[in-house]
């Protein structure tokens, strides 16, 4: 993978209204380091030491947490987040924490691999792709206002098939978003 953010996230980032910011599944941090960069507090969250510590930088916070692990709980409050960033990174039984945790003016950035990617390499494992129309459902289910999609095929930074959402909590006015940032 690239140290380079997500054009996805580079896009809508700036959207995210200002307040504390989760980047779940951070990785090394190269959305949580975009979003501090914008004024953000980031709260970066991953299973991974190693990549937390690449992760923590000024304006970072970092949370080891595995939500995975048996017994885990959702440790966050409703509507504590401006925005959430998730990447390369589906786990649905978090769908409705994600959407819970999102503030009412609250942005969220959702980008990962869908069926169709298995041509391409990993993953390729159905239960880590998104069925057709996935995100575009799981907005729905939760009452998040879609202010962009794409399910598509993408070259860079390595060939996939991914699905893209931007989503707003419920106090947003699409139609206060500027898309020509």
């Amino acid at each position: 993978m690239t140290d380079y953010p997500s054009t996805w996230v580079v896009r809508w980032a700036p959207v995210i209204p200002a307040g504390e910011t989760l980047d779940l599944a951070c990785g090394g941090g190269r959305h949580a380091r975009l979003l501090a960069a914008l004024g953000h507090p980031v709260l970066a969250v991953d299973r991974d030491a190693a990549s937390l510590a690449q992760a923590a930088g000024p304006g970072i916070a970092t949370l080891q947490h595995d939500l995975e692990a048996e017994g885990s709980t959702w440790p966050f409050a409703p509507g504590r987040f401006a925005g959430i960033v998730v990447t390369n990174y589906l786990h649905r039984p978090l769908f409705a924490h994600l959407a819970g945790a999102l503030a009412p003016n609250g942005i969220l950035v959702y980008e990962t691999f869908a069926l169709g990617n298995e041509r391409f390499g990993k993953p390729s494992n159905p239960a880590f792709l998104l069925a057709p129309g996935e995100l575009l459902d799981v907005a729905a289910r939760h009452g998040l206002k879609v202010l962009a999609y794409e399910d598509g095929v993408i070259e860079s930074p390595r060939p996939a098939r991914v699905q893209r959402l931007c989503a707003a909590g419920r106090e947003v006015d699409p139609g206060a978003i500027r898309l020509d940032m």
